[in-house]
């Protein structure tokens, strides 16, 4: 136990910790019970558990006191009995639904078998969801339980939620009580509370540390409210004052407060006010209307007429369909956007209310919905964001979706390229330096007025996550005006985590809109300027953390989503997220966009799942992405930890994703010696990339498998899916919907593989292990170096600067639907090589874009180089898009494209 406990400190590990500790406390008193055992070790595991359960409702005051007290008591049977109903309540959740897990006398709670088993996946009824509430007052820990029970009598039968208290006595133990109980979602603070805990436990200085928050002079429940809002942002606070609460509600400070209270006026008002947030939080306007319109008899003449399933469930041939996915989704079809429904196009009702609720969830001033995906998002955004002619810095390693925009748009993508991981045949993030010499070199040409748009993909696939505020300061300090794309698609929960916001493009965004508004942000600015002077060398901006002018900067950012992907909406449901001081000046842009990409016959129910998955996300998001991370280390634990899984698999560490040289702070990795929260936090802070603890990099090539082979191997013979492989790795992906039971069946298939690999080499003797070693090196050794953009052909760059990169990818583009101006190479022979050695050269068509790695390796009017076809000669892929292999390279022929100019120039004159 005392292992466990001093794991505890670890990133991120404390919520499934807990759940441990009780199944060990379990089974050291079964063993004490069982006379094969002792009680020390069992009073020692409870004891270091007790500063943690203060902090959580269940099991609360009364079992824990009666666990000691049969403990005290030599009662060995009675305290096995009880730890084991406890930790079976912890484990099913049954003391959310039934009031006598609670009871000390019950004994038909969860610790019996009939009882230890969650309600059924279908189960409906009377269940009231249920939640925790924090009081921070200043009360002695003698009155808490009278106070707790004075809350518990505010309870209603018509209240649509049920909730327990939760009590703390100072700052620091409201701010563990938050980081720890994912079960918290409202906070009562009253004022006049201390600032150290009563506790002087390690556990504790663990979560607080990290977070930076220092006694000082201001201890008022104002500045905790903003401190718990930081940590967590979907928490309602209500404060209690005995003060001039007229003065206070008139504080910005205040901001951070749903509601302010006299403290002496009627409890129930507050009790109210608490189910009113939750209930605020629980609506979902779009889903709410569809259920609604579902329950009503409706007669159908419009075009769909699979509209209330009439010719679904009346017919012998498809009527399994409906059997399949039930009557309601039939239901809820229509083709009407009247009725109490909505129009996605042009929302006024629901869905706009949807919308709105979407915007306050995840940080935003507006948000869209997309309902096909977010490769719609991007062409939504960069077709509202940029027009012909304009310059777009673009990491070239980013969605197809971006390059297709750029292509619809008319503007010319200035290309960047991320740092390469060539051992894996992946890139990784665009560095900083990188962007900013992008800038630089637009400025020295005269041309920066032309440069619209930042667009980066954060986190990457694999992980890779931007410090995104400083990215966006120091584009600021060189291009006050730049419009941000961040393409989020991978990480939309990152929101919900207090550890992963500040590098997602909303949390930023506030970040860098509250150093704005603070008058020191100015000083910061004239002090930098004074140092630099009037003429700085590039050399010298590109070394220095460069500070915006506040004076100057028009924040605007846009973030994209696919809430699909690591939310509970189906596939396909996007979110497009806007902060934009600006936006007045390009709204109807969106609208057109919206017009132009969105379907006018979209899905109800993918609609009803994006609100329902803000619902979820604010309600209960901080816990499920906790999970997530809890799930992903387990995952690398277990596999790095393992004598026979590690001889051929491994999850790579930060320190093998990230160069060092990006990672400033030192840090190696999640499990590396040494790592505590603290110093994943410092990473977080301080790197220009960090490694998005939920993304895993499980190399296959040590094992002689290559990415896709695994991939296979996993899906057919496991029932194990995933999504991404490389040369030598599978991209494994932890999120809210993984369970413990999940890294177990992981585990179990590696040993199994790995098992049936150690049998293959012993029984087929020195060939066998030949062959293995030179498919482990084909692999892992002789990898194909990475291809960098080369450059633009020269009848593509017309008005393109003379030492920037940028091309007309548009007209490049429709080259290619002339078949007359195009011609095909076969990728290999004798012709190809000639051309590269003598030319002339050879300019792609179309895009080309191999998965893996899932990018465009050659996109329209790119001149191809000796680097990029050796890599696509090497590629073993199956799935290459734009490229016939019985046709081979499609190419635009300049001179061919130059002549039909000069021909439509001498019809016009």
């Amino acid at each position: 136990m005392a292992g466990k406990t001093a794991r505890i400190d670890q990133f991120l590990l404390i919520h499934s910790a807990r759940a441990d500790n009780w199944r060990e406390i379990t089974r050291l008193a079964d063993a004490w019970a069982g006379g094969h055992g002792k009680r020390a070790p069992l009073e020692a595991a409870l004891a270091d558990l007790a500063v943690v359960e203060e902090f959580h409702a269940y099991p609360g005051g009364r079992l824990l006191a009666t666990l000691a007290e049969r403990i005290a008591t030599n009662d060995a049977g009675g305290t096995a009995k009880l730890a084991r109903r406890i930790s079976n309540g912890l484990l099913t959740h049954a003391y959310r639904d039934r009031a006598g897990e609670w009871d000390v006398h019950d004994e038909m709670a969860a610790g019996e078998v009939a009882d230890v088993l969650p309600p059924a996946t279908g189960e409906t009824g009377l269940r009231r969801p249920y939640f925790e509430v924090l009081f921070v007052n200043s009360q002695p820990a003698a009155r808490w339980p009278a106070f707790a029970a004075e809350i518990r009598r505010l309870r209603r039968p018509e209240d649509a939620f049920i909730y327990e208290p939760v009590l703390a006595g100072s700052f620091e133990d409201a701010l563990c009580a938050v980081a720890l109980n994912p079960d918290i979602i409202s906070v009562v603070l009253a004022e006049g509370f201390p600032y150290r805990s009563r506790h002087d436990a390690p556990v504790l200085r663990s979560v607080l540390d990290p977070l930076g928050e220092t006694e000082g002079p201001d201890l008022s429940a104002l500045r905790l409210s903003r401190t718990l809002k930081r940590v967590r942002p979907e928490l309602d606070v209500y404060l209690l004052s005995d003060r001039q609460v007229e003065t206070i509600a008139g504080d910005p400070a205040a901001d951070s407060v749903r509601r302010i209270f006299y403290a002496v006026e009627e409890p129930l008002e507050l009790h109210l006010a608490i189910l009113e947030g939750v209930q605020d939080r629980f609506e979902t306007p779009f889903f709410d209307n569809l259920k609604k319109y579902a329950r009503r008899p409706i007669g159908t003449f419009h075009a769909l007429p699979i509209a209330r399933g009439k010719s679904v469930f009346k017919s012998d041939w498809i009527r399994d369909l409906g059997e399949f996915y039930g009557l309601n989704l039939f239901l809820a079809e229509s083709s009407a956007t009247t009725g109490g429904l909505d129009s996605l196009l042009e929302p006024t009702g629901n869905i706009k209310r949807a919308q709105e609720m979407a915007a306050r969830a995840f940080g935003a001033d507006h948000v869209f919905f997309v309902t096909n995906g977010t490769s719609t998002s991007n062409k939504m955004a960069v077709q509202a964001l940029l027009a012909p002619g304009d310059i777009a810095v673009v990491d070239r390693n980013c969605h197809k979706s971006h390059h297709y925009g750029m292509v619809l748009t008319g503007a010319q993508p200035y290309y960047v390229e991320a740092f390469p991981m060539t051992e894996y045949s992946m890139y990784g993030a665009v560095p900083l330096a990188t962007i900013k010499r992008a800038l630089l070199a637009l400025k020295a040409e005269g041309r920066l007025d032309r440069l619209k748009l930042l667009d980066l993909t954060n986190c990457t696939f694999d992980g890779h996550m931007y410090n995104v505020r400083r990215v966006m300061e120091e584009c600021l300090a060189i291009k006050p005006d730049l419009i941000f794309l961040w393409d989020e698609a991978w990480s939309g929960f990152a929101r919900f985590s207090p550890f992963l916001r500040p590098r997602t493009a909303m949390g930023a965004a506030a970040d860098l809109e509250d150093w704005l508004r603070d008058p020191s942000s100015v000083d910061a600015y004239e002090k930098q300027r004074a140092e630099l002077g009037d003429n700085p060398s590039d050399e010298t901006l590109l070394a220095t953390h460069l500070i915006p002018d506040p004076s100057r900067v028009r924040l605007r950012v846009y973030q994209t989503n696919s809430t699909h992907k690591s939310m509970s909406a189906i596939r396909q449901g996007s979110m497009l997220l806007v902060k934009d001081v600006d936006f007045h000046t390009v709204e109807a842009q969106f609208h057109e966009a919206v017009f132009t990409h969105a379907s006018t016959s979209p899905n109800q129910q993918l609609i009803a799942s994006l609100d329902v998955a803000r619902r979820q996300m604010e309600l209960e998001g901080y816990g499920l992405v906790m999970n997530a991370i809890e799930i992903a280390l387990k995952i690398r634990r277990a596999v790095n930890s393992h004598p026979l899984i590690s001889k051929y698999f491994r999850v790579l560490g930060a320190d093998e994703m990230i160069p060092e040289a990006y990672r400033q702070s030192g840090f190696q990795d999640y499990l590396a010696a040494g790592s505590t929260w603290g110093t994943v936090l410092k990473a977080m802070r301080e790197d220009e990339f960090y490694l998005d603890p939920t993304r895993m990099t499980l190399v296959c090539g040590t094992a002689g498998f290559d990415g896709t082979q695994f991939k296979g191997l996993l899906a057919n013979d496991y029932d194990i899916q995933l999504n991404k492989t490389s040369r030598n790795s599978v991209l494994l992906q932890s999120n809210i919907n993984n369970t413990r039971s999940d890294v177990a069946h992981l585990i179990r298939v590696l040993v199994e593989i790995c098992r049936g690999i150690e049998k293959r080499l012993a029984d087929g003797g020195e060939g066998e292990r030949a062959a293995f070693a030179g498919r482990v090196k084909s692999l892992m050794t002789d990898v194909p170096d990475l291809p960098n953009f080369s450059h633009f052909h020269e009848i593509y760059r017309g008005d393109a600067g003379k030492a920037t990169p940028e091309g007309d990818m548009r007209a490049a583009f429709f080259n290619a639907y002339d078949a007359s101006i195009c011609e095909y190479v076969p990728l290999n022979g004798a012709e190809c090589d000639k051309r590269l050695r003598e030319g002339p050269e050879m300019v792609s068509a179309n895009f080309v874009i191999p998965y893996p790695p899932g990018f465009p390796i050659m996109v329209p009017g790119q001149v191809l180089t000796q680097e990029t076809i050796d890599f696509m000669r090497k590629l073993d892929v199956k799935e290459i898009h734009g490229y016939e292999k019985a046709r081979g390279l499609k190419l635009v022929k300049p001179e061919a494209v130059l002549a039909k100019a000069k021909r439509r120039a001498r019809a016009e004159r």
